[in-house]
């Protein structure tokens, strides 16, 4: 069932502050829950933060609304295992066709909960300046979907290539950069790690896959 959309957090400032803040001490200092689940502090800081618990083999909780201000569970059907298995074994020849099968993941998820949660009518880059929380994703929101989808396709043996990251994070206001953040990936053969960023993009456009090294540097 869907949740009532409402705040967490007082002011999305003070939250986007602190989510920052605390998954730079996660990570430094750790947490119960990090160790017993297996996820690293900065990975299971993203579930914390919002009080939800991270991903299953059988479902997610997929955030929307702006920072998790709104939520619903995706539970996952045989129909979509076998979709989802399709789709990555496409990608198991090398690292590079795998990260575009990720990509065609996270398109398939779009449309999967797009009309579930009314983001079929979501835009590229939301924040709160659209007065449209209800039908978007702001990058909170698609840093922890896609991180949990990445865990998902992880517990089912999809990811042959890649490791799943921690959290990257941009933002330069003496270059006028604004804050961003995005999930990744590690090639696990490189160690080169690789953004995949839904948030740029509009409703069945695929995310920004590139390196993180890039990614630091766009706006």
């Amino acid at each position: 069932m869907r949740d009532a959309a409402v705040p967490i957090w007082g002011s999305r400032t003070r939250n986007r502050f602190a989510a920052v803040l605390g998954v730079f001490l996660a990570a430094m200092v750790g947490s119960p829950a990090a160790r017993a689940t297996g996820l690293s502090a900065a990975v299971s800081y993203l579930y914390e933060s919002v009080s939800i618990n991270p991903p299953t083999a059988r479902s997610m909780t997929v955030c929307y609304g702006f920072v998790c201000r709104r939520r619903e569970v995706l539970e996952f059907t045989d129909a979509d295992r076998r979709t989802l298995t399709q789709i990555m074994a496409a990608g198991r020849a090398s690292a590079a066709a795998e990260r575009a099968a990720v990509q065609k993941v996270v398109v398939w998820f779009d449309r999967r909960m797009g009309p579930i949660l009314g983001t079929d009518k979501r835009v590229a880059k939301a924040d709160f300046r659209y007065f449209d929380d209800k039908h978007n994703y702001d990058c909170w929101d698609t840093t922890r979907n896609t991180t949990s989808l990445l865990l998902v396709l992880q517990e089912w043996g999809l990811l042959k290539h890649h490791a799943i990251g921690d959290p990257r994070y941009r933002g330069n206001t003496l270059v006028l950069q604004t804050p961003h953040n995005t999930a990744v990936l590690v090639d696990r053969a490189t160690k080169m790690e690789w953004v995949v960023d839904l948030w740029p993009r509009g409703y069945l456009q695929p995310p920004d896959v590139m390196t993180v090294e890039r990614w630091v540097t766009e706006d």
